[in-house]
């Protein structure tokens, strides 16, 4: 029976594979008859399996999708990555039935799971940031058995070494000595929250730019994190703060003279009030004042300052900068002429 079960498993790994099988070819890969392939394959049916025959010279087979869900093989691989994009669902739609169903799914999923991968995604938890959209060239392809090493030192408590690139204008990479506290996404990227002890302070590190060194450091007690939650601290840290406030070091108010429903997309957290079938106020953060004055200036309409003073001087700075590279291109088309 055993011999049976193990050939039947084999079997259905084949067919999910999404090509199509000859009976030939199945007994080639399995070592047994074509016709113990004919009877595994009404087994497998019975079970329910949607598998259907295959016209043609040789003939074959093909698993198809079903009415209802049969059980399902996963890889090693497969499972964990599952695993992950379940915790990843749960969290960042918490609130929702969408993130209760996730929850189900994943403990479902851990009851018939081998221990040893149970013990792989029990070492990973992940924080989800709130939902945004993801960045211009985010990347979510970080390697699993990454995630699953940087989840195993944060359980543990294990200092890491790594060497870290920040990015691609950096020609070497950067020795870290870290104590390692989450594993978080944020705008469709992994990020790894440590305290860096070269540097005495909070850093988030992109994973994917992380090579870990072995082995791991010593044990360490666990320090608290600014604020204590480590959503807020990574939105705050993001937004160019301390970690202790999430709010953006400038925030202005400004009127648009465009409806409010034109406005409202393009702002991700910022706050839209009508005024009117023509106008809106728009109440928006940036990392600095002038970088707040060109986002909204992209509107490409009537702006009026409500406020603060600064808002207005960053317009004017930017006012008379645009007047200077407008000037330099028309002396430059002139020369060219």
């Amino acid at each position: 029976m055993h011999k049976t079960s193990s050939r039947l498993l084999a079997l259905l790994s084949l067919l999910q594979t999404h090509r199509d099988w000859s009976g030939e070819d199945l007994a080639e890969r399995l070592a047994i008859t074509s016709r113990t392939v004919r009877r595994d394959i009404d087994r497998l049916r019975e079970l329910g399996y949607l598998i259907t025959t295959v016209k043609g010279p040789a003939g074959g087979y093909r698993l198809a999708a079903g009415a209802h869900l049969p059980p399902m093989l996963f890889d090693d691989d497969q499972a964990v990555a599952l695993a992950v994009a379940l915790q990843t669902a749960a969290t960042g739609t918490a609130g929702t039935t969408v993130a209760e169903d996730a929850i189900r799914a994943l403990v479902t999923l851990r009851q018939v799971m081998p221990p040893r991968l149970r013990h792989r995604i029990d070492l990973l938890r992940l924080t989800t940031v709130a939902v945004q959209p993801p960045a211009a060239g985010a990347d979510p392809r970080v390697d699993a058995q990454l995630l699953t090493d940087l989840g195993r030192v944060i359980h543990a408590r294990e200092e890491l070494r790594f060497d870290y690139a920040p990015g691609p204008a950096t020609a070497a990479d950067n020795p870290r000595r870290v104590q390692p506290h989450s594993l978080v996404t944020w705008r469709g990227r992994w990020y790894l929250v440590a305290w860096d002890l070269d540097r005495e302070d909070w850093r988030t590190f992109r994973a994917d730019r992380i090579r870990p060194r072995t082995p791991t450091g010593p044990r360490f007690a666990p320090r608290a994190l600014p604020g204590g939650d480590v959503s807020a601290f990574v939105i705050s840290r993001f937004r160019g703060n301390d970690g202790t406030t999430t709010d953006w070091p400038c925030q202005g108010e400004v009127v648009l003279h465009l409806p409010a429903a034109d406005v409202a997309p393009f702002v991700q957290d910022g706050i839209v009030e009508e005024r009117g079938p023509h106008h809106c106020r728009l109440t928006l953060g940036s990392w600095s004042w002038t970088g707040l004055a060109a986002a909204i200036g992209r509107f490409d309409t009537e702006v009026e300052v409500i406020g603060p003073p600064q808002l207005a001087t960053a317009f004017a700075d930017l006012a008379a900068r645009y007047a200077r590279a407008a000037r330099g291109a028309r002396v430059t088309g002139g020369a060219d002429e």
